[in-house]
């Protein structure tokens, strides 16, 4: 049964398509034993109680990718789709790019080889004949975009993809994809997976841009920095024992771009913990956790379609999806946005001045 008192996520098109899925995306990385003793992993039967209790709570939208534990992740998605739940309520996303197999030459890459293998491969871990977003989970230097392009559009013809989005891809390869769709004449992108979260603003200077100009949604992944934002740790306050904090601090040569931070690369940023009391405050004034402060922040971003949380607890679950079905007022983001805003590097420090001034002049006309 559903958790009294969680509201049901509100639904939004992704990007400018016509598919539909709840602002809370259920991500699935956490599923799957670590062979490498990464803490926190799901084994099939918890993973299958986390996926039953995002579903009751109202979610439809479940994200893997074929690498996430060398394809058990879409194996625990796809035996539970099967014995569970009606395949066309759901929108499943996976990703493509990293090796499965790491010893097959060709088993990596955006390669037409690759992709058409990888796909069959989603397909039966999944047991399903259509995947709804087919992601690109990394850029690849060594293939010519136009033959990724091609054979990503030839799955969509065949229907064996749905819709295709992007991932960790920088802001001209972004815009180069959305360019090279509408030269070919091919079935255009409609999303970006990105980190993006109160702790990691990057985002902002060029691929929001992006997506706003161009149609795409953003999915923000890592929405809660690896932990720093969940109100576990601050101020002298060391990450408790099991969590992944605590994994990268004893295994730095383990430490994950993005989902992974180390605690020492926080733990002394004045800034960091600026922001950290003022996410406690608001949080009081809302009554709601630092969590699904950092969470609502997010959702309520114009470009943002969905926000990919992760769990491996069921109270982590109702924790994020507790971020659904209220606001935060403007005069809180403002305070979020000025705590977390980061200097821009060269052009963007410029660029972001001539805007104010372009304001400026506007306001006095």
């Amino acid at each position: 049964m559903a958790s009294a008192g969680i509201a049901k996520p509100s639904f939004n098109f992704v990007g400018s398509s016509g598919l539909r899925v709840s602002n809370l995306c259920l991500g699935a990385m956490t599923f799957g034993e670590s062979k490498t003793g990464v803490p926190g992993q799901c084994d099939e039967d918890l993973s299958h109680q986390i996926m039953d209790r995002y579903t009751d709570l109202g979610g439809n939208f479940i994200d893997t990718a074929n690498m996430y534990q060398a394809g058990t992740s879409e194996k625990y998605v796809g035996s539970w789709m099967a014995k569970r739940q009606n395949r066309n309520d759901l929108v499943i996303s996976t990703k493509v790019r990293f090796p499965v197999d790491p010893n097959n030459e060709n088993g990596r890459g955006l390669s037409r080889r690759h992709i058409l293998q990888a796909v069959e491969e989603s397909l039966q871990r999944l047991q399903t004949d259509y995947i709804d977003i087919y992601h690109v989970h990394c850029w690849d230097q060594g293939t010519r975009i136009e033959e990724t392009l091609r054979t990503l559009d030839d799955l969509v013809r065949c229907g064996k993809v749905r819709y295709v989005g992007a991932s960790n891809v920088t802001g001209w390869q972004l815009q180069k994809i959305v360019d090279e769709c509408r030269r070919l004449g091919l079935n255009p992108w409609i999303c970006l997976q990105a980190q993006y979260s109160l702790l990691c603003r990057s985002t902002e200077f060029e691929l929001t841009d992006v997506c706003r100009n161009e149609g795409l949604g953003l999915l923000p992944w890592s929405p809660l920095k690896g932990g720093w934002l969940t109100g576990k740790v601050g101020r002298s306050v060391k990450p408790p024992e099991g969590s992944r904090l605590a994994y990268v601090e004893a295994n730095p040569e383990r430490r994950s771009t993005g989902a992974w931070p180390s605690y020492k690369e926080f733990a002394k940023d004045e800034q960091v913990l600026q922001l950290l009391d003022i996410m406690e405050k608001i949080g009081k004034e809302v009554g709601k956790t630092m969590s699904q402060i950092a969470i609502r922040w997010l959702l309520q971003k114009d470009t943002v379609s969905a926000v990919v949380i992760g769990a491996k607890t069921l109270q982590q679950l109702d924790d994020n999806m507790g971020a659904s079905g209220w606001e935060l007022t403007q005069q809180q983001m403002d305070e979020l946005d000025e705590a977390s805003k980061v200097e821009p590097p060269y052009p963007y420090e410029i660029i972001t001045k001539m805007g104010k001034d372009r304001k400026r002049e506007n306001s006095c006309r």
